[in-house]
């Protein structure tokens, strides 16, 4: 059967897949689930450091996806992104899916003091002015941002490819424990989906890259406690609650989340937590230092979960079915 024919026949006709620097090796698993080849971009920087996006199909009349997480440099990233849907909009693309499984700026959603900015809306509007026709994203740092958006936003949650790897451990007597109380919802979802307690770590602030965990509201003693965050940034609140449930008597510690940004401190930190096992998701493309240096360390992929969700939009079918 042609790869013309076998694309029509599974509803990926017109159908076209990109992927942008911080994306191209997830697109590349996307498109292996989608079992359609990957769209052909030149990428290349002007000598003053601009950055010029040059696509190389025709995209006329396409459905297009352009898959890029806004992780660090988050802001060549970003910028990349909105250029790339630039070119598209300009191409004659029918329809542009943004597809950001890592959303930076997402922690700037309100005004903590006065005189300061609500990034993660300006960037919402950044990505709708560029021409983006709708947004494809993962584990929102805050579920509202959705709200943000002036265009449809899907948002998809990485918990059933944790879950699963977890229900692979013999983890007996389990306990979930949430890191911090603005992170509650999330981690009930994880204690109902492993049939597991909840325990919530109470943590003040004391900078921006460094936390105290204060209190633990749940017992956890004598059991293997579970902590699942939307991402993992410079590990503090994550490194401080795993040190408060040791001192109350936690036998192992777990450690997943989506993101795995790993920034700033976070590596040695991680390695001096005396963690069993840190789990993240491929939605952020690891560095070489990284996977390095933590030994312990486990990445699973979101491609399929991304890919189905990426067909079933093309094909105007629901994508909340992918949520449970």
């Amino acid at each position: 059967m042609s790869a013309a024919r076998k694309a029509t026949e599974s509803g990926s006709d017109g159908m076209v897949v990109f992927g942008g620097t911080a994306g191209a090796a997830l697109a590349d698993k996307i498109c292996a689930y989608l079992d359609v080849p990957r769209g052909r971009v030149t990428m290349s920087p002007f000598p003053d450091g601009e950055t010029l996006v040059k696509i190389e199909d025709d995209v006329r009349g396409k459905d297009c996806f352009v898959v890029q997480s806004t992780s660090p440099p988050v802001n060549d990233n970003l910028m990349e992104l909105l250029i790339f849907i630039d070119s598209l909009r300009r191409a004659s693309a029918k329809r542009i899916t943004a597809v950001i499984p890592y959303y930076g700026y997402a922690r700037q959603d309100r005004k903590s003091e006065g005189r300061t900015p609500i990034t993660a809306k300006l960037v919402a509007n950044m990505l709708a002015t560029a021409g983006a026709d709708r947004a494809l994203t993962m584990n929102l740092h805050a579920d509202q941002i959705q709200g943000f958006f002036d265009i449809p936003v899907d948002h998809l949650t990485a918990a059933p490819v944790l879950t699963r790897h977890l229900l692979d451990h013999d983890v007996k007597n389990a306990v979930l424990v949430s890191p911090d109380v603005g992170n509650i919802k999330f981690g009930s979802d994880f204690a109902s989906r492993l049939g597991a307690e909840l325990a919530v770590i109470h943590k003040r602030r004391l900078s921006g890259d460094s936390t105290l965990a204060v209190n633990i509201i749940g017992n956890v003693e004598g059991k293997d406690v579970l902590m699942f965050d939307d991402m993992i940034t410079t590990a503090g609140t994550v490194c401080e609650a795993a040190r408060l449930v040791r001192e109350h008597g936690a036998k192992r510690v777990f450690v997943g989340a989506t993101h795995g940004v790993f920034a700033g401190p976070a590596i040695e930190r991680l390695r001096q937590a005396e963690l069993v096992e840190i789990v993240v998701t491929d939605t952020v493309p690891l560095r070489d230092e990284v996977s390095k240096g933590l030994k312990n360390l486990t990445v699973l992929s979101v491609a399929d979960l991304i890919g189905e969700a990426i067909r079933r939009i093309h094909e105007h079918r629901s994508v909340s079915a992918l949520f449970f």
